[in-house]
């Protein structure tokens, strides 16, 4: 164009005078990563709802917590998703599977059996979940369950793993056992959860919602944990800790936030 010439910065080579505009840009900017791709909350959007649980199959009454863990691995190189659990009485049981009737639980359960991986067991049915009794039930003494059983997890350490840390398998399979417990059907990843649900602003957050961070860089959701109020959450801090309650208010987390989703 007339009146505008290439700036010759060496032997051969030369710029636009707009280059020097893109060069400073990726200096200050390049180091600084990716933009977060974790969309913006909308507490007036409703995204996608969890179904309850249909039948379940539950196995094992241990009194030892490495007899579980055990079984629990076995059912998950079959490629079920199983999590062990402590329940009232102490004892440490393993459930899996979400099935629509009782008798496609029970052909899988004697499956197992003949292989001589479960030896009994019992088939949980929809109606046994407190939250097949909202209707009678106000939905916070729903939430209440919720966080009881998120405190029977307390101390225990995590051995149920993932394949992917990434997805934030590890701490989701805390979650998505707890909320399985109680009859609704929580995803498996940590970004599934994140996508479910409906968004709570922090000043709203309720007993038995789920809270996220993004702790592996990048800003893509990849831990979660489950608020029992008072600024605190429960959550499975990573393989080889145990469960245990933090607060929202640690820098860490407090750094990390990124939002929360409600399922009742």
């Amino acid at each position: 164009m007339p009146g505008k010439k290439n700036l010759q910065i060496g032997p051969g080579v030369k710029l636009k005078p707009w280059s020097f505009l893109v060069l400073y840009l990726v200096l200050v900017f390049g180091c600084r990563g990716a933009p977060s791709p974790i969309p913006p909350q909308q507490p007036s959007v409703t995204g996608k709802r969890i179904s309850p649980m249909g039948y379940t199959i539950q196995a094992g009454a241990f009194s030892v917590l490495e007899n579980a863990v055990r079984l629990t691995e076995k059912l998950q190189a079959k490629d079920l998703t199983a999590y062990y659990f402590r329940d009232k009485t102490g004892l440490y049981k393993v459930r899996f599977g979400n099935y629509p009737s009782k008798e496609l639980a029970k052909r899988d359960a004697e499956s197992l059996h003949s292989a001589g991986i479960l030896d009994d067991y019992y088939i949980v049915t929809p109606e046994e979940y407190p939250t097949a009794r909202l209707r009678e039930k106000a939905v916070t003494e729903v939430r209440g369950e919720i966080v009881r059983t998120a405190e029977s997890f307390l101390g225990l350490p995590y051995r149920w793993g993932g394949s992917s840390p990434e997805d934030g398998f590890d701490c989701s399979g805390l979650t998505m056992a707890v909320y399985q417990l109680n009859g609704l059907d929580l995803p498996r990843s940590s970004r599934e959860q994140w996508e479910t649900g409906v968004p709570v602003e922090r000043r709203e957050l309720s007993s038995a919602d789920l809270v996220f961070f993004t702790t592996s860089g990048w800003g893509r959701v990849s831990h979660v944990g489950i608020y029992i109020g008072g600024n605190r959450f429960i959550h499975a801090p990573g393989k080889g800790k145990t469960i245990r309650v933090d607060s929202l208010s640690k820098r860490y987390f407090r750094r990390r936030y990124v939002g929360a989703r409600s399922y009742l």
